[in-house]
């Protein structure tokens, strides 16, 4: 596995493909521990040792079984870790808490869940509306400066607050949705205002939540149960129809190239440059396996133009979460 470097202030080392291990134990159907730990074991073997979680997965959940998986190898793994979608009393309130008070008391949750003395990165998970960055980011140096924390990140916030939170302490990444379904990032001003100031960029779903592997051709195709597709926009019936003739395009070039649309997709967004790395999630090891493997796959300029005629800018329909949510995004 290649690496990559996050960050410049000081960097962070990190190999180009990390784990996204959200679906392990929320938002995508039911968990299977022993599944997951293999996975992650697996990972490890293959030098994918970023792993990536959040105190709001489960709640907790995703971080005890991380805790777990990697209890007695702490300084072989790359721990990340997220705040700020609030956790009251073990469950969640769907609302953003950015507050200093509540940021202090959430790291040290983290910490003793995942089994560590320290966060390697720490990611503002949203920006409140209601706390200026400058306090939320406030709080979050503090934790640096005591030891707990290493890095510091922010995900899905705009350009313009990338620059605020950069101004109180120095960010090593700055996490966001990017895949070819998802390109905002390239438009919005975020990877310009990244590359501007030396911050590394972490994609996440650079899979489209998994559409972009082929397998999911109607709203059916996604378990029942609590499956976050089942409510998102883009995984509405309707949508689905109008976005396959792009990964059944996408399928065709792969074949041509002798590969998976998987793993074309995440070739591509590895491609976007050296400042990115790519978290995809899986909880099995099959797909695991196949999503490294693209990380050695080197993208002619014959195909990447081929893939930018098939999925430009703005091509998907529907959005990438329900109407609630969607302010969020980019704030």
């Amino acid at each position: 596995m290649k690496h990559r470097t996050l960050g410049s202030t000081p960097a962070l080392d990190v190999p180009a493909q990390g784990l996204g291990c959200m679906g392990m134990t929320f938002g995508y159907g039911d968990a299977d521990e022993t599944e997951a730990r293999a996975t992650i074991d697996r990972a490890l073997e293959l030098g994918v040792t970023l792993l990536d979680t959040a105190d709001m997965y489960g709640p907790y959940t995703n971080e005890e079984l991380i805790g777990r998986a990697v209890a007695g190898r702490r300084d072989e793994v790359v721990l990340a870790s997220k705040v700020g979608n609030e956790v009251v009393d073990g469950q969640l309130t769907w609302r953003i808490n950015g507050r200093p008070d509540y940021i202090r008391r959430s790291v040290q949750g983290t910490l003793r869940r995942l089994g560590t003395d320290h966060l390697d990165l720490y990611y503002l998970h949203r920006v409140d509306p209601d706390v200026p960055v400058e306090e939320s980011f406030g709080a979050l140096a503090e934790l640096v400066q005591a030891g707990l924390v290493r890095h510091l990140g922010i995900s899905e916030a705009s350009g313009a607050t990338i620059r605020r939170a950069h101004a109180v302490h120095p960010l090593t990444a700055v996490q966001t949705e990017y895949s070819l379904f998802t390109r905002d990032v390239e438009v919005n001003g975020v990877l310009e205002t990244v590359r501007e100031l030396g911050i590394g960029f972490v994609a996440y779903s650079p899979l489209g939540r998994g559409f972009l592997t082929g397998t999911i051709r109607a709203t059916s195709d996604i378990p029942e149960g609590l499956d976050f597709r089942r409510i998102a926009p883009r995984f509405k019936d309707e949508n689905i129809r109008r976005n396959l003739p792009i990964v059944d395009q996408l399928s065709d070039l792969a074949a041509a190239a002798d590969t998976t649309v998987t793993r074309l997709a995440l070739a591509w967004v590895l491609s976007r440059g050296e400042d990115v790395v790519a978290i995809p999630g899986t909880k099995r090891r099959t797909y695991l396996e196949e999503n490294v493997s693209a990380a050695g796959l080197e993208l002619s300029a014959d195909v990447l133009a081929a893939i930018d005629a098939i999925a430009p800018y703005g091509i998907t329909a529907g959005n990438r979460y329900p109407d609630a949510e969607m302010p969020a995004l980019s704030r």
